[in-house]
């Protein structure tokens, strides 16, 4: 069976019926504020086409690991403010149900307040489909989740894809299926244990594969070069070693950090010089990529034709001194973009901050609101979330 989608709907599919909406509401919030809007923004379209169908929206979603413990400083209330709708203080609360109208929506409190959440409980899922006619998954980012609201909950209700969703699939699947090549892949982000799959993958798909941040200072460990006292993954070497090797079974031409953005200590206030990765000291703490490798990969992008970026390459939330490989890079990418000369893809929570940051989110050609998802779907993995949309076979009664 193929995944339902919600536009196969028409209004007199919608109208009057109370649909669970799941999205993911995980957003940056500091001192009492969101930052970064990005994933609530996103979810806009599926929202209005239930709302102009004349359905009645109730959104559930998490913010955080609470723990399966109520936390008021991971509440959704502030989402619903951001939003202007009305909140429910408890995701399992249906009285509020009755009072509802067509076109009504309404946002959950964090549905992560219930350990059956996260544990996938099946008397969990069964209770928050209550009261439902049907249920949406819009939220793409925690669509690789075996959560109770994510594929749990598709065993109650007539189960559909939200827009969100929907575009997240057509366009990774055409992006990795069908690139218009070079493929460049730029991959960043701290630990190669948490991405050794994806780089696996990658080396039999990508033409050329840039590996930089804390990932690439341990490619150069495994390579023999010093590292001083910065973050590593020194029981990675020989894993490091094999995705070399099979790079060169692939043709795959492997590029790494070639200088460091360092300093004495792990801080901000560190003064930062950029030294050679052959002239690394002891005592040096790695905290970004350095201006060598920046020009380095500003002249590769010059010969690609798809450009694909996942993680950071330095401490990008200490801003433009220990961020400046990671804020140059995205200068760049939204350059070419906007010249027309590459096609560009963003995926990461950390690197689509940077575009927030820098104001180029638009010049991106594709930005994905998935961090792990992004990086699973890329890898060839079945989303949970999505095989039980494919599995539901629930009818909508009409």
């Amino acid at each position: 069976m193929t995944m339902r989608k919600i536009s196969d709907l028409n209004k007199q599919d919608l109208i009057g019926k109370y649909v669970l909406l799941r999205d993911d509401f995980n957003v940056q919030i500091v001192d009492g504020k969101i930052t970064d809007s990005f994933r609530i923004d996103k979810s806009v379209p599926t929202i209005n086409y239930l709302k102009e169908n004349g359905a009645r929206v109730v959104i559930c979603a998490h913010l955080g690991r609470p723990k399966g413990e109520y936390n008021k400083n991971l509440s959704l209330q502030i989402v619903a403010d951001y939003m202007n709708i009305p909140f429910v203080h408890d995701c399992l609360e249906k009285d509020f149900l009755h009072g509802m109208k067509n076109g009504d929506v309404v946002l959950l409190e964090n549905l992560r307040f219930y350990d059956g959440e996260e544990k996938n409980e099946d008397d969990f899922a069964k209770k928050l489909s209550q009261g439902f006619d049907l249920y949406v998954n819009d939220g793409f980012a925690v669509s690789h989740r075996k959560a109770a609201s994510v594929s749990g909950i598709t065993k109650y209700l007539p189960s559909f894809a939200g827009m969100l969703l929907v575009q997240e699939i057509e366009n990774l699947t055409n992006i990795m299926q069908h690139p218009k090549r070079p493929l460049l892949v730029f991959v960043g982000g701290g630990k190669v244990s948490t991405k050794l799959r994806l780089l696996k993958r990658l080396v039999t798909i990508a033409d050329k594969l840039v590996i930089g941040g804390a990932m690439g200072t341990t490619f150069n460990y495994a390579r023999g070069y010093n590292v001083g006292n910065s973050l590593y993954e020194p029981d990675m070497k020989q894993d490091a070693l094999d995705i070399i090797n099979m790079a060169q079974e692939n043709n795959c031409e492997l590029y790494f950090p070639l200088d460091k953005g360092v300093g004495k200590s792990f801080s901000s206030d560190e003064i930062r010089i950029n030294k050679s990765i052959d002239n690394i000291d002891d005592d040096d703490v790695i905290m970004d990529d350095g201006d060598k490798t920046i020009s380095r990969n500003a002249e590769l992008l010059k010969d690609a034709k798809t450009v694909i970026w996942n993680g950071p390459f330095g401490v990008t939330e200490w801003g433009e001194k220990w961020g400046k490989a990671s804020f140059e890079f995205a200068k760049t990418l939204a350059q070419y973009t906007r010249e027309h000369k590459i096609e560009s893809i963003v995926g990461g929570g950390d690197s689509v901050s940077v575009l927030n940051v820098c104001d180029i989110m638009q010049d991106i050609n594709y930005v994905s609101t998935g961090g792990g998802a992004f990086l699973e779907f890329i890898q060839g993995d079945i989303l949970p979330g999505i095989d039980a949309l494919v599995e539901n076979n629930i009818e909508l009664d009409l």
